[in-house]
């Protein structure tokens, strides 16, 4: 497991699965149907799936759509025309898009290639790849 894995309160864990795992290509790693919880994998990316009221989502206020406000994941994964095309041809449109941006890292610049697309809850998921 990695050091930080975040752990997302969904409304519908079928819903969401169907986002995760069928469209985007995350493999469930494992789960607990009852609980309405479901670890997920792509490439290196970690997250963990909880559905409000079934499972343990811990509520520090109102959670109102869009869940997650302010707040981007980002992905960085080998290739993101694997992911495009899915999202393509499953009708999902993209929050932001794919665009080559480059950032100051300490004294050198990176650039990235990227695109943003929010969950069936509004979680905004930037995915990138080096450009």
């Amino acid at each position: 497991m990695p050091d930080l894995t975040p752990e997302l309160g969904v409304t519908d864990i079928a819903h969401s699965l169907a986002f995760y795992r069928d469209v985007l290509g995350f493999a469930v790693v494992y789960d607990r149907p009852d609980e309405g919880f479901a670890y997920l994998r792509y490439e290196g990316c970690e997250l963990m799936l909880d559905q409000i009221g079934l499972g343990r989502t811990w509520q520090t206020g109102p959670l109102e759509p869009p869940l997650g406000r302010g707040m981007n994941l980002q992905c960085a994964v080998n290739s993101l025309d694997a992911l495009l095309g899915p999202l393509a041809a499953a009708g999902i449109a993209l929050y932001l898009p794919v665009e080559t941006r480059a950032y100051r890292v300490g004294g050198q610049t990176l650039s990235q290639r990227q695109f943003c697309v929010q969950d069936p809850d509004g979680y905004l998921l930037r995915f990138c790849e080096a450009a």
